[in-house]
């Protein structure tokens, strides 16, 4: 159900990208580059759901502390409009909460009365584009513990991953199996 592109850049930069194949949805997007050795390095997700670097693929194996009890895990999940980005663990009401656009330095900050909790982030693809920032096209809510940010894509966005959507759909897909090779 997910079709995975994967991008090498001239600069040594590697970008892996997956698309719920039915809606044609980003479900995440993670850069890497090579570190000072030349080997590889992490990958970085800017879009998704981040992977525990303590666990890994045991996950659902091993006992882990109760997930009310982590600091807050922010993470983007975008939709088809607008970036979202999700904010789990944050117990307090809406009322608490202030988001707000840093113009200067093009960023978004969120900020609580009570002084719990800060956070400022940018939006990558609004800085690839050179696109300002609008504090019109940026709204919040709050429901299960979890703080939810919007911000509407621009018009420039939008199109950009129409046409990009048209290119991948020319692409054809690689075998991810073995293929014919077989050992003597």
């Amino acid at each position: 159900g997910k079709r995975k592109i994967h991008y090498l850049f001239e600069d040594g930069k590697e970008m892996a990208e997956e698309y719920d194949v039915q809606s044609g949805q980003l479900v995440s997007r993670k850069w890497r580059e090579k570190n000072t050795l030349g080997g590889s390095g992490k990958w970085q997700v800017e879009v998704g759901e981040p992977t525990s670097p303590l666990l890994g693929a045991l996950e659902s194996e091993l006992i882990k502390e109760s997930s009310s009890n982590v600091c807050p895990i922010f993470m983007r999940k975008d939709t088809l409009s607008s970036f979202q980005w999700r904010i789990r663990n944050l117990p307090y009401p809406k009322e608490v909460y202030s988001v707000s656009v840093e113009k200067e330095q093009h960023c978004c900050v969120i900020r609580t009365t009570n002084k719990k909790y800060y956070k400022k982030f940018s939006i990558p693809d609004l800085d690839r584009y050179q696109l300002p920032l609008d504090a019109a096209a940026l709204s919040f809510t709050h429901a299960n513990n979890t703080l939810i940010i919007t911000y509407q894509k621009p018009k420039e966005i939008l199109d950009a991953e129409k046409q990009l959507q048209k290119e991948l759909k020319k692409i054809k897909a690689a075998n991810s199996g073995d293929g014919d090779c077989k050992t003597q």
